[in-house]
């Protein structure tokens, strides 16, 4: 029935019938990460009806990522057994058997029975059950020789996934990798809609689109000190999407246990290469200084707001403060008069009750401002913004 290096979809079908013929129940397959791969027929004018779940999934071949945290938050990325997920009415969730699709000691995909609670999970005696997880090794085997075409849906396990996915998919991700393991995450965030088509430019690397966000990119490097194969990747895409797109590169790690710390890195890079211009288009991490605290609050300070409604006032404030408090500096990076740069300098101490001689006052006023730019960035754009899957 399998045939090296080939993903046999019939057969898989087979499968998912006969399992749902051993336990008299509906049956449907999906992969790790929720992708629907095959079901069974299901009559509910029966004694099983269907819920709203099974619909989404045979509708949209797929789950979305609320259910999916629903159902991992029962341990279903880590189970070897079969096991039972309980019904949540208020959802119009009904009550599910679980058969974990296993292979080599990793979490394919999963069985999902709606068989109204009649089969126990935890009764080793029962041999209809005994087939069903013979037939679900079966299952494992064939998802284990499918081509690498998954690799993206592992990725954005590995970013995004609850802990136990995301320790499975990152130890998947790791075969990748060279053999120094050496490796960095790329955000790609486009400005507005991506060309028809677009696909990723690079070979050896793993893209996935992560939440409806920026696409994110596993590129593996020759060495930790070796970054051109990321920022060839990074330009090149950047090329083919639309003028204001930005990339930011995470900090380089051996391995995949910190990758979604990277994705994390990756993506305020893009924001912050988005929001200030000598950064643009394609920024490191290890790049950023100062602007790395910053990427991690949520706003600017209250004490700021006021200040926000007068650009030039906001303006002025930054760059003096960027230019550690030089007066001449600032009134020639500005162009104005000194004179005229101290009337703003106190007008802001008066709008924000800061002073500026004060060191924790300058630095409140310099994260509160570069945070509100940043938080501009953040803002929805005027428009929908579509991607194609790499």
């Amino acid at each position: 029935m399998y045939e090296k290096g080939r993903f046999m979809r019939d057969d898989l079908q087979e499968l998912v019938d006969e399992v749902s013929r051993v336990l008299a129940a509906p049956a449907t397959l999906e992969d790790a990460s929720f992708t629907l791969l095959a079901f069974c027929a299901h009559d509910d004018s029966g004694a099983d009806p269907m819920d709203a779940v099974r619909t989404r999934s045979i509708l949209t071949r797929g789950s979305a990522a609320a259910t999916r945290r629903w159902f991992e938050d029962f341990g279903i990325a880590s189970a070897t057994r079969p096991l039972r997920t309980p019904a949540d009415p208020a959802a119009g969730i009904l009550t599910r058997l679980v058969l974990p699709v296993r292979h080599e000691g990793a979490t394919r995909g999963y069985l999902w029975l709606l068989d109204g609670g009649r089969v126990d999970p935890d009764d080793d005696e029962d041999p209809a059950l005994a087939r069903a997880m013979e037939l679900a090794a079966h299952v494992g085997r064939l998802l284990a020789g499918r081509p690498a075409d998954d690799l993206g849906r592992i990725l954005a396990d590995a970013l995004t996934g609850r802990p136990a996915a995301r320790a499975q998919a990152g130890r998947r991700l790791a075969d990748r990798l060279t053999e120094d393991g050496a490796q960095v995450l790329v955000a790609l965030a486009p400005s507005g809609d991506v060309p028809p088509g677009w696909r990723l430019p690079a070979a050896g690397a793993v893209a996935t689109l992560v939440d409806d966000g920026p696409v994110a990119v596993l590129v593996p490097l020759p060495s930790t000190t070796d970054l051109r194969p990321a920022g060839a990747l990074a330009a090149a895409s950047l090329r083919s999407l639309p003028a204001g797109s930005t990339a930011g590169v995470s900090a380089v790690r051996r391995g995949t246990a910190d990758l979604a710390e990277q994705w994390r890195e990756a993506r305020a890079a893009a924001r912050v290469a988005a929001a200030v211009e000598r950064f643009s288009p394609v920024v490191h991490w290890a790049e950023l200084g100062a602007w790395r605290p910053v990427t991690g609050l949520p706003g600017p300070d209250p004490v700021v707001l006021p200040l926000l409604a007068d650009p030039v006032l906001a303006a002025t404030a930054e760059t003096n403060l960027d230019c550690a408090g030089s007066a001449a500096r600032t009134a020639e990076a500005l162009g104005i008069h000194r004179q005229t740069l101290y009337y703003r300098l106190g007008r802001i101490a008066a709008v924000t009750g800061l002073d500026l001689a004060e060191g924790d006052d300058r630095l409140l006023l310099h994260t509160g401002l570069r945070a509100a730019r940043l938080s501009r960035v953040d803002r929805p754009r005027p428009g929908p913004v579509t991607y194609p899957r790499p």
